[in-house]
């Protein structure tokens, strides 16, 4: 056999010896052989076994001295470990027919070893060699376990990479997960030892630092990790720039257990990101309760289409050469049977942020569609498009299903995009607003002239429409920048051949001023509220003397 058999008669005598337990059992300390009794076979074992002999006679204890010299060998059976000569054994106990029984041995040292690298390495990140999240739980655990026995505090500090998507997006995996590495250099560097730093994602980090008496001994640490995470990274020859979100939650304070403690870091860095990255935050109980009230409004949401509580308003552009309406931008209202009127700015945020936004996005272009080709030619509907709706490959043809759907002619459809749209993927995006073009689809910048490369936007596609932020309208009675904006805006699209709507506006005086300053058709408050579909062929109906 490989490893080793001793068998035992009923005499308490050896009558087979083979193996490798000879030697291990063996060598100088004496030789089992064929008539060797058991109790020479213990006195060998206990001489090679040495100072560790009381640890080994307890093992052997309850499956072979208690039970000699009884001669009912079927009961001595069973298995054990034991080590003897820095070999570890496993023996097995077997009765054998006729009141024998056999002593099985195996080597399992290199086994046992394997089996521990393997655990250790379960419990470890194979990029950066930090603890993973299963070791993180269980040093959490230790740490709460000494609050509970010394109130010895401590902390949990989750940390999420800012900008770091871009890196593996334009220099490829590779070169991110060199960047991984060196940020876990830094982070091991800030802490003490008896501190731990752990990978748990892609770009998030854990520290859990111990031994926490005030909380200024962790905000030291979250302000420390700010600065040394966004300071710059040679890596390959490239110089690159990232930064840290940091949330904190202290324990006992902000939980006893490890999955409140998590959560409430989760909690507070959610509110680091909001409040504009690289920065940290601590947990506030009203964190917890704002993100339920996000979680039940997320679904509520998520339940709205399904029950139609959504609906479309539409607010009517005036073309000031005639003053006649030229059309209306389709807006999303939100009439929840408890919450009542739910505020686009409190939902479509989150829509966007949870990918809603494509199936809403979808309904509130259907139903403009329909809903325009009710109103007399050639009044157009605009419908707002969001960059997540860019991100779908099938915009184009869920277009087309729409207008295909409700005989709506291409050419009394127009898409209203924001500068977000161009900022991602410029090419792809280039390409499905040609395609939209081809169409007969006409295409508006919203919002133009509040973001920072607009004017080189007009470059890369051209555009039918450039829509003049409120903010400036706004600004007309008390700036004179606002005037001066808008004539440079109003005068840049008559170059371009671009029709120039001013939003927002609300007075008589900023509509003379607009028309002054060359702009072609307006949208507010003095024209007409946002207005349901039902109103819209009345309001139309009445336009000349409101007009």
């Amino acid at each position: 056999m490989r490893h080793g058999l001793l068998l035992i008669d009923e005499r308490g005598r050896v009558v087979l010896a083979s193996g490798r337990i000879l030697n291990i059992l063996g060598g100088r300390e004496g030789v089992i052989s064929q008539g060797s009794s058991l109790r020479e076979v213990l006195r060998i074992v206990r001489r090679c076994a040495g100072g560790a002999w009381g640890q080994v006679r307890a093992q052997m204890w309850s499956h072979v001295r208690a039970r000699l010299p009884r001669p009912h060998a079927e009961h001595i059976s069973g298995t054990f470990e034991m080590t003897l000569q820095q070999h570890l054994l496993e023996v097995h106990l077997q009765p054998v027919t006729g009141g024998r029984w056999a002593v099985a041995f195996e080597d399992v040292t290199a086994r046992r070893a394997a089996e521990a690298e393997a655990e250790a390495m379960a419990r470890r990140d194979p990029l950066t060699g930090l603890p993973n999240r299963l070791l993180l739980r269980e040093r959490l655990q230790e740490a709460l376990g000494r609050l509970r026995r010394s109130r010895e505090g401590c902390a949990v500090l989750l940390i999420d990479l800012d900008r770091f998507k871009p890196v593996n997006d334009t220099l490829g995996h590779p070169m991110g997960d060199a960047l991984l590495k060196k940020v876990a250099d830094r982070l091991r560097s800030t802490v003490r030892p008896t501190d731990t730093v752990a990978r748990i994602g892609g770009d998030e980090f854990v520290i859990l630092q111990t031994g926490v008496r005030e909380a200024s001994d962790t905000q030291a640490l979250a302000r420390r990790l700010v600065d040394l995470v966004g300071r710059t990274y040679m890596v390959d020859g490239h110089l690159l720039t990232i930064g840290a979100s940091v949330g904190v939650a202290l324990a006992p304070g902000d939980g006893s257990e490890a999955d409140t403690l998590l959560k409430n870091a989760d909690l507070a860095l959610y509110r680091a990101k909001l409040d504009g990255r690289a920065t940290y935050r601590f947990f506030e109980p009203e964190m917890d309760a704002r993100m339920q009230a996000r979680r039940r409004l997320e679904l509520d949401m998520r339940q709205a289409l399904a029950r139609r509580e959504f609906q479309l308003h539409y607010q009517p552009q005036l073309q000031l050469e005639g003053n006649r309406l030229v059309g209306c931008e389709a807006l999303i209202r939100w009439q929840h049977p408890v919450r009542g009127t739910v505020s686009p700015l409190d939902f479509i945020p989150l829509a966007e942020e949870i990918g809603l936004i494509v199936p809403i996005g979808e309904w509130v272009m259907r139903q403009a569609c329909r809903d325009a080709v009710t109103w007399p030619a050639p009044l157009s509907v605009a419908v707002n498009v969001s960059p997540a709706q860019f991100k779908s490959e099938r915009l184009v043809e869920m277009v087309m299903s729409a207008l295909a759907a409700s005989g709506l002619p291409a050419t009394r459809l127009e898409v209203e995009i924001t500068e977000g749209v161009l900022l991602q993927e410029s090419e792809r995006t280039l390409q499905t607003l040609h395609r939209l073009r081809e169409l007969g689809v006409r295409v508006s910048m919203d919002d133009f002239g509040t973001g920072y490369s607009s004017l080189s936007y007009l470059r890369s596609f051209p555009f039918d429409k450039i829509k003049i932020d409120r903010s400036f309208v706004s600004d007309l009675s008390s700036n004179r920048d606002g005037e001066a904006i808008i004539r440079a805006i109003a005068g840049l699209g008559k170059s371009l051949g671009m029709t120039t709507v001013a939003e927002g506006v609300e007075t008589a005086d900023q509509l003379e001023r607009i028309r002054a300053e060359g702009c072609t058709d307006v949208q507010g408050y003095l024209i007409s509220r946002p207005i349901s579909a039902a109103e819209v062929l009345k309001f139309l109906t009445a336009a000349p003397r409101n007009q």
